[in-house]
């Protein structure tokens, strides 16, 4: 496996700001190809992708049908899933070719179509809050077995399409499908990092942000529809 093996899949809405570093970092790395996924942008980013190299595809809003309809359109054996507004430092995919790469030559039939996981995170902030969320996140994958989007989750196709891929979710897709991958074989965590935005916590606030997750991942856990937890989220 090289990197020229990797697609990495970006789904945007109004990102034209943040596509151009999330397309360059994964070109940096050497991927294979970049497919950017669009739910209906209108200001530009298409465009913006297209200009710094991205292959522009569109489907209808939502994350979840977004990240399935990149995913179809790509061809490399592996997948990466990079939000709009990260970006890939530039040890990622040579991280994820040396573990691929280091299996035992006896597991890799079965063992290697199995391989998935994600990178530890560096939100674009200071503060020793953050650094205690980028650790909480960590702690999740190695503990819980549950990488989110954000983390720039990586799976083999052969993976990926055996569990059925994403699903058509407005909210929860990266826990849908870590979930369904998890009962298969526990994901890796690999050093990256991946770079993130902070504007999220910027812009509700550290505490009110992190509860929210935790409140929906709760609930999510408990049975409540995704449906019902987009309205709450939005």
């Amino acid at each position: 496996m090289s990197p020229e093996d990797v697609s990495v899949v970006i789904p945007a809405l109004n990102e034209s700001e943040n596509v151009v570093r999330a397309i360059e970092s994964a070109r940096q790395n050497g991927a294979g190809e970049i497919i950017v996924c669009d739910g209906g942008s209108s200001d530009g980013t298409m465009e913006a992708a297209r200009r710094t190299g991205g292959t522009v595809i569109t489907s209808p809003c939502g994350r979840g049908r977004q990240l399935r309809a990149g995913a179809a359109a790509s061809t490399g054996a592996f997948l990466l899933f990079l939000h709009a507004d990260s970006w890939l430092s530039d040890a990622c995919l040579p991280e994820l070719v040396q573990r691929a790469n280091s299996m035992e030559p006896s597991r890799v039939g079965q063992e290697g179509q199995r391989f998935w996981g994600a990178f530890c995170q560096r939100i674009g902030a200071d503060g020793w809050m953050y650094r205690a969320l980028e650790r909480g996140n960590a702690a999740r994958v190695r503990y819980r077995g549950l990488p989110m989007g954000d983390q720039a989750m990586f799976v083999s196709r052969a993976f990926y399409d055996q569990v059925g891929g994403f699903a058509d979710l407005p909210l929860m897709e990266d826990v849908d499908l870590s979930i369904r991958l998890r009962r298969s074989a526990w994901p890796q965590l690999l050093v990256g990092p991946v770079h993130t935005s902070a504007r999220r916590w910027e812009k509700r606030g550290i505490v009110r942000q992190t509860l929210q997750n935790w409140g929906i991942q709760l609930f999510h856990a408990c049975g409540v529809s995704e449906q019902r937890l987009h309205q709450w989220y939005r």
